[in-house]
């Protein structure tokens, strides 16, 4: 088999897509962009090593990106250029010494490709020893001139729209980046350009209309839609916990501390709140109830704080392939009062779900007087979770 190896390229500063975080290290659907596109070249059958390309300023950025991706597939990071073109050069001069036989040039920030599509592209390499994936125009092109006016109409027929993986034999296009550099030629913009400019022929492959490239503040917006319409798996989960008042001066309620003349009584810190989220994401999962993964027979639990338990309920979402979409809270007491501390509330949920705080719902109520929490025994919560799961999810 020929080794095949791949690089992408992540030495942009992405800032059309309107933050101080280069895009390709920001998360998209829980993941940072780059981890997942790196993950798909690594978990493919055939790549045998996956070369990234970064800024030099970026090594931290990168680190924190890559720490949980442990394959040994994975090779130290180049540092990239001023252009696409001269990060790319980068890459192929890092793998200049293992001399692979096909190689695949791919922007970070195409983190939908599809694993059909890798392979799509290697097989093409091995026919044509050049191929780019390209779709077929389906708008209406024209040309303009310099004053705005429509110079003429293209035949749509003869234009492709051209995406990443590109694939090319290495030595070959190792050669055409070091003749373009010695010509002073830096400003091609894919590998196929250049390619072209060098004399080799260019196959297209069939591309991937989701293989959509993340460049504006609105191309994030519509991969966040993407990645829940393809969660189309709606659970919803419901908790509900109550604790009684005793000895204390506060009380945990959805993470915070809330200054109070009792204290709630339970194994762990006893934050209903939390306790009552937990319940509905697991619900949701139909993943069992806390006491069955946090039992209070277990003395290592004692006094614990519930943060850690929200935190493995969202964790056992992600493990599925899921997302949180939603939480709901509501506190029934007569004691303390919750208003003052509802956005602090809001805010600590959604760090530990990992939600847009606008995704959490804090709501308050007395029983008017009646029941436990009427006579000021306790406290009540009850929540709802609503939660995405891919239909491939059990």
């Amino acid at each position: 088999m020929p080794e095949i190896v791949s690089i992408i390229v992540a030495a942009g500063r992405g800032t059309r897509a309107g933050s101080d975080l280069p895009k390709q290290f920001r998360q998209i659907g829980g993941d940072v962009m780059l981890s997942r596109t790196l993950s798909l070249f690594l978990e493919h059958q055939n790549v045998g090593a996956v070369q990234p390309v970064i800024n030099a300023e970026d090594v931290a950025l990168y680190r924190d990106a890559t720490a949980a991706l442990t394959a040994t597939k994975l090779l130290p990071p180049a540092f990239g250029g001023a252009t696409r073109q001269a990060s790319v050069r980068a890459g192929l001069e890092a793998l200049a010494a293992r001399q692979p036989d096909i190689v695949l040039i791919h922007d970070a920030a195409r983190p939908f490709a599809s694993n059909a599509l890798l392979t799509r592209a290697i097989q093409a390499a091995q026919k044509s020893g050049a191929a780019i994936p390209a779709l077929p125009v389906t708008d209406t092109v024209k040309t303009v001139d310099g004053l705005g006016y429509v110079d003429k109409t293209l035949d749509r027929a003869s234009l492709r729209l051209v995406q990443t993986p590109q694939a090319f034999g290495f030595a070959k296009l190792l050669e055409a980046h070091r003749r373009a550099q010695q010509a002073g030629r830096d400003d091609f913009t894919d590998d196929a350009a250049l390619a072209e400019w060098a004399g080799m022929k260019v196959s297209l492959f069939a591309g991937e209309p989701g293989n959509i490239k993340i460049t504006t503040p609105e191309d994030f917006a519509r991969s966040e839609a993407m990645q829940f319409a393809a969660m189309g798996d709606v659970r919803t989960g419901t908790g509900i916990d109550v604790h009684a008042f005793g000895p204390g001066d506060h009380v945990m309620l959805g993470g915070v501390r809330i200054a109070h003349d009792h204290a709630l009584v339970g194994h762990s810190d006893a934050d209903v709140g939390l306790h009552a989220l937990v319940d509905a994401i697991l619900g949701a999962l139909a993943d069992g109830d806390i006491g069955s993964h946090f039992p209070p027979s277990d003395p290592q639990w004692r006094g614990a704080s519930s943060d850690q338990f929200l935190t493995f309920a969202v964790e056992r979402v992600a493990a599925r392939g899921g997302r949180i979409a939603h939480l709901d809270l509501t506190i029934v007491c007569e004691t303390p009062k919750i208003g003052p501390h509802r956005d602090a509330i809001r805010a600590q949920i959604a760090k530990l779900a990992q939600l847009g705080i606008g995704r959490v719902a804090v709501k308050a109520t007395t029983s008017e007087k009646l029941g436990f929490t009427g006579r000021g025994e306790g406290i009540a919560a009850y929540a709802t979770a609503t939660v995405r799961l891919p239909w491939s999810a059990l």
